[in-house]
């Protein structure tokens, strides 16, 4: 009996300790005006933005050109509903405008597997402009491409230079679709004028007179396949290292074509044809012209 009202009379002392020793709830959130908020609500961050870093540039390394092979209303759905494709800017044919279909932030999809200079999933990288054009038609005597309207070629001109001018794209990055993609692509294929681009000063092209030289030179002395897939690899193209004529070289060797030597683009290696890759594959002996002067100027800045 001694022992249970000892219990009995410390039992009060331990019900208050373990009171004590529960937490007191947490008083409810309180909004800036004063009333209390749920206690499940998100608060916004508090950002500071009156700093900035210097360490960074663009988004957007590179522009890449195509042609759409639909007319302009065909294109203008395919570009802009469920067709899993799309494109920062569709330039229209007649009568010519731009339509900016993406925004220039966000990624279209219009690179596909893709590769330039080390770089794959471009994508991610670059700002595609899709232009109206049929592409091209297989016939009796072979394949051809549509030309492209002059006035088209300059609203080209006028976009690429603008986009090019504010994220400060470098020359050599503004390619097309079969660049990054040679044998599976041909857009913008054959008949489009690169040569005027490079006459606006937004792309190198090989110099002239060195190109005569070096078309002798490899007249003389050919060099190897080994030779040939280094160079083209310079430049920037996903080519085999086989050492081999393989198919994907002579995809790339007609990919290269279609720019610099529109006029046979049979993906044969002729002395001219590898005096071009000698030439471009050296940033020194590219040339940028000094548009509106017209004059040209070694491009050094490459790679």
């Amino acid at each position: 009996m001694k022992y249970l009202s000892r219990v009995l009379a410390a039992l009060p002392a331990l019900l208050l300790a373990a009171c004590a020793s529960v937490p007191a709830p947490a008083p409810a959130p309180v909004s800036p005006g004063g009333a209390a908020t749920p206690a499940t609500a998100v608060r916004a961050p508090h950002i500071d933005r009156s700093y900035t870093s210097q360490n960074q540039d663009s988004r957007a390394l590179y522009i890449v050109l195509h042609y759409t092979v639909l007319d302009w209303e065909k294109s203008l759905k395919v570009l802009t509903t469920g067709g899993q494709v799309s494109a920062h800017y569709l330039v229209r044919d007649n009568p010519v405008a731009s339509y900016a279909l993406v925004d220039e932030n966000r990624r279209a999809w219009h690179a596909g597997a893709s590769y330039w200079a080390g770089n794959t999933n471009l994508n991610s990288s670059s700002i595609g402009i899709e232009i109206v054009n049929p592409g091209y038609v297989d016939g009796p005597g072979g394949r051809v491409y549509a030309p492209f309207p002059q006035a088209q070629i300059d609203e080209v001109i006028a976009l690429v230079r603008d986009i090019q001018k504010r994220h400060n794209i470098r020359p050599e990055r503004i390619i097309g679709h079969a660049d990054i993609a040679p044998g599976r692509k041909q857009d913008p294929g054959p008949s489009f004028p690169w040569k005027q681009f490079a006459d606006a000063g937004l792309i190198p092209w090989p110099d002239g007179p060195l190109t005569l030289v070096k078309t002798l030179e490899h007249e003389v002395a050919p060099r190897d396949v080994a030779w040939l897939q280094d160079r083209l690899a310079r430049i920037g193209y996903n080519v085999s290292r086989s050492g081999q004529m393989d198919v994907l070289t002579r995809e790339v060797i007609s990919t290269f074509q279609m720019k610099y030597r529109q006029r046979d683009i049979s993906g044969v290696l002729d002395a001219e044809t590898a005096a071009l890759i000698d030439v471009a594959s050296t940033p020194s002996a590219m040339r940028v012209s000094g548009a509106p002067e017209n004059e040209t100027r070694p491009y050094t800045s490459r790679w």
